[in-house]
């Protein structure tokens, strides 16, 4: 059946298959979660909200996000993701709309909570969908391409904040995501939704397939690991444009280039970090990525301000989804068994550590502290990262 379903699958559709994932991808990260970055210093300007405020509304999306990938993780089948997902991204649209209209602190962050549950929930089902549709024509290994649509998202996400600028304001600066979030979100959900992909009959017996545990002594450093790195690098991808506003005279290329700079890096990540698992092992590899993504955050604070924004923005924007590729490789390498129980289990993790950056920012800022040295949680973050890599086991 296999071989079949491989023959009969041609170059151009599997092409429109992983373009299908890397929209709704697009959608929800770049145009949902991580257009609020470069648009956050404008809403602070406009008087929308003080950054202090803009942490807490970041934090609720975040939260958001957890609870989506716990949703995710729960009803994970083939028929509820054939329900789930077109739902979450009708609810994605629905609340960007919503945020469009509306100057209420308490309404966007309720609308930006509900933003988070639908990523969340989107992030985890469609790369699974296709998986699945790919392993049954045995192009499994091309499964991570849909990642290419979190990059490009990012750089759609820069265009769209910094061309609309100049002439809307507060809510308005909602309007040109939720406008190209209808016909991107539609038109994925519609092409996923065709997928022949047949629904796994449930398991005749009580037994599980496997009864050794998810946290033992060989996944429980890699879980900490992943949780420094969730920690360490949502906090430039959420404040870098804002520390640049901070550091920055007015009219300076950067509050603006940051972020183009973070998506251009961005795009090309999971395929480099790819190729050099492959060539080194993925564990020199993560621990090399770690340690270049701990130098970005640093620069940040200890070099001269356009400099440290530059290497900022390249360094975290060119690793943080290698950390995600990598760490996911590893953590199945060592339960191969278990590989999907694994991975929802670092997702939900990730947003959990995503959530806490933010949240301790409010709390440092709120404490009189600065902007810049928040960014030390950070570079601690990633140290704590980078040192539970080397109790990870080679797996065999």
């Amino acid at each position: 059946m296999s071989v079949s379903r491989q023959s009969c699958t041609s170059r151009q559709e599997l092409f429109t298959v992983l373009a299908a994932g890397a929209v709704v991808l697009l959608v929800v990260h770049g145009l949902g979660r991580f257009i609020y970055t470069p648009l956050l210093p404008y809403l602070v300007d406009d008087g929308q909200f003080g950054a202090a405020e803009g942490a807490a509304v970041a934090t609720w999306n975040y939260l958001g996000y957890l609870m989506g990938a716990m949703v995710a993780i729960r009803w994970h089948r083939i028929d509820q993701i054939r329900t789930l997902l077109p739902v979450s991204l009708a609810l994605h649209v629905a609340t960007t709309l919503v945020i469009t209209q509306t100057d209420h602190l308490t309404v966007i962050s309720g609308a930006r909570w509900l933003n988070g549950v639908a990523n969340g929930i989107v992030f985890v089902q469609a790369p699974a969908l296709i998986l699945e549709w790919l392993v049954l024509r045995n192009r499994a290994s091309m499964s991570g391409l849909v990642y290419i649509g979190v990059g490009l998202g990012l750089l759609l996400s820069s265009g769209l904040v910094t061309g609309s600028a100049d002439w809307l304001e507060g809510a308005e600066r909602w309007w040109p995501a939720a406008l190209i979030s209808i016909p991107l979100a539609w038109w994925g959900a519609a092409r996923l939704m065709k997928l022949d992909v047949p629904v796994r009959q449930q398991e005749n017996n009580n037994h599980p397939v496997t009864t050794s545990p998810l946290f033992d002594r060989a996944s429980i450093p890699l879980f900490l690991s992943y949780a420094g790195a969730g920690l360490g690098y949502i906090l430039p991808m959420t404040f870098l444009p804002l520390l640049a506003k901070v550091e920055l005279s007015a009219g300076h290329w950067l509050l603006n280039g940051t972020w183009l700079i973070v998506a251009l890096a961005t795009i090309p990540g999971p395929w480099i970090w790819n190729k050099l698992g492959a060539r080194i092992g993925d564990l020199p590899a993560l621990k090399l990525n770690f340690l270049i993504q701990l130098i970005g955050v640093l620069a940040a604070i200890v070099l001269p301000s356009e400099i440290g924004l530059i290497l900022c923005a390249a360094l975290v924007g060119g690793t943080f989804l290698g950390t995600v590729l990598l760490t996911q490789r590893i953590g199945r390498a060592l339960h191969p068994h278990q590989g999907p129980r694994l991975s929802a289990a670092m997702v939900a993790l990730y947003g959990f550590t995503q959530m806490v950056g933010p949240w301790l920012t409010k709390q440092w800022l709120d404490g009189g502290g600065t902007l810049v040295n928040a960014f030390g949680i950070g570079v601690a973050a990633l140290v704590f990262g980078l040192v539970f890599v080397f109790f990870v086991p080679r797996s065999e």
